[in-house]
Order: C-alpha cells, then sequence, then structure tokens
C-alpha cells in the first residue's frame, strides 16, 4: 500500500502511447504522499490519478483517515504541481473525469472523488508479491518468471 501512484508513474513513463489511470482510495494514497512530488516532478502527461475518497481507512475497519479530518489531497497535489489537481463531489464531476481520460494533457492529473463510506463486503486481492509480479507481467506482455 502506499504505491499505486507511484506504480502508475512507472507505466506512464514506459507506455508514453497510452493513457495510464491509477484508481485508488484516501487511505492508500495518503500513505504515499511523497509520491504524488514524484509524479509531479516526473510530469508525465499520460498519467492520471483518481482517488475514491470516502474519509476512511476502509480496508482496515472504517477508521476517520486525514481527508475525514480536513486533509485536502487535491489541494496537495496541485502544490506538489500537478497540470490539474480537483476534488470531484457530484456526477457531472466524475463525466468530466470520464472525458479527460481521452484528452491532452500538460502534465499529470488529480481528481479526488467523494464517495460516501460504506462498510461493503469485500474481497481482497492475492497478497502473494510473486502471483501480483507475475500476473502484471503477462498482462504488459512480458515474460513471467
Amino acid at each position: 500500500m502506499g504505491a499505486a501512484a507511484l506504480v502508475g508513474l512507472g507505466l506512464a513513463q514506459a507506455r508514453p502511447d497510452r493513457v495510464v489511470l491509477v484508481i485508488t482510495g484516501d487511505g492508500e494514497q495518503l500513505m504515499g504522499m511523497g509520491g504524488l512530488a514524484t509524479v509531479a516532478v516526473a510530469a508525465p502527461r499520460n498519467l492520471i490519478i483518481v482517488v475514491l475518497d470516502n474519509h476512511h481507512f476502509g480496508e482496515t475497519g472504517m477508521q476517520r483517515s486525514h481527508t475525514g479530518l480536513g486533509l485536502d489531497l487535491a489541494a496537495v497535489a496541485g502544490a506538489c504541481g500537478f497540470a490539474q489537481a480537483r476534488e470531484i463531489t457530484d456526477a457531472a464531476g466524475v463525466e468530466e473525469v470520464a472525458r479527460a481520460i481521452g484528452e491532452p494533457a500538460a502534465g499529470p492529473r488529480f481528481f479526488a472523488v467523494k464517495v460516501c463510506a460504506e462498510n461493503l463486503p469485500r474481497s481482497l486481492p492475492p497478497r502473494d508479491a510473486v502471483h501480483v509480479k507475475n500476473r502484471l507481467r503477462a498482462h504488459l506482455g512480458f515474460g513471467v518468471s
């Protein structure tokens, strides 16, 4: 956890011909705050980070997160130097994000999408690092080791 934006940065740098969309949660992004600065400095034009912000750490028991205490992730991304950084609070804003995926950009884009805090049943992904690595490599068309 905490590396979603940086993994997206690596993919964006490896595939500048493709738009890379990272979708993560507020808790995960809070663990990787420094990654926002790194992404902004690298300035990939093909990277979009969308944070689904429910103001809670959903995976660990729905404790209130820093965003629930007032931290504005879009403002942090903007201060880091993202080309676009916005907070989305309605369906029209989500449609704007969907349109942005296909549009050229001057640099990385960041959208904090506010969502309801619900403690829904979840199916967590495999945590076997070798399995996860090989699944990603296979998806990208690389050999599996």
